[in-house]
């Protein structure tokens, strides 16, 4: 099973502000995330591979 974080975990991992994660959200940048019900979730692997591709640009 994959491992599900929420917006507040994503922004633990990339050392930004809970607020610059929905702010990416609304102008589709960032990590692809899930809608499950009224929560963003996002797949913990998903997270890392768009962070990896960022340091590879």
């Amino acid at each position: 099973m994959a491992e599900v974080w929420s917006v507040e975990d994503v922004a633990r991992f990339l050392r930004v502000p809970v607020a610059t994660v929905y702010r990416w959200r609304k102008v589709n940048y960032g990590p692809p995330a899930a809608r499950v019900g009224k929560y963003l979730r996002y797949d913990a692997a998903d997270v890392r591979a768009w962070f990896k591709a960022q340091a590879a640009a």
